[in-house]
């Protein structure tokens, strides 16, 4: 349990984002209407920078390359971004419980 503490939030929400959007039922670009918490969707404004971005990681966790195109153009990059940020988290992780291992070591 102490050790689940000492893992950085910001870890645990990028794993936790990717997780939930890789569960994620895939929709088509053009199906339904669907719930968003865009503050710009809500004032009727038909597009916005970000929205599309989490439905076009999901469809590419689920193979589908060119409909997460049609969502949004950035979501190969997005998830590369997160991926590599995941990797660095986790490396600075083990790298602290290397040194603390070493300094316990020699106490």
């Amino acid at each position: 349990m102490n050790v689940l503490k000492r893992i950085p939030l910001e870890l645990l929400f990028w794993i936790g984002a990717l997780i939930l959007l890789g569960m994620a039922e895939p929709h088509g670009h053009d199906e339904a209407h669907h719930f968003s918490l865009c503050p710009l969707a809500a004032m009727g404004v038909e597009w916005c920078p970000g929205c599309g971005l989490g439905r076009s990681v999901t469809q590419l966790f689920h193979g589908h390359i060119e409909e997460s195109w049609k969502h949004h153009w950035f979501g190969i990059p997005a998830l590369l971004i997160i991926g590599y940020r995941i990797v660095v988290l986790t490396g600075n992780e083990f790298r602290n419980l290397k040194i603390k291992y070493k300094e316990d070591k020699y106490v």
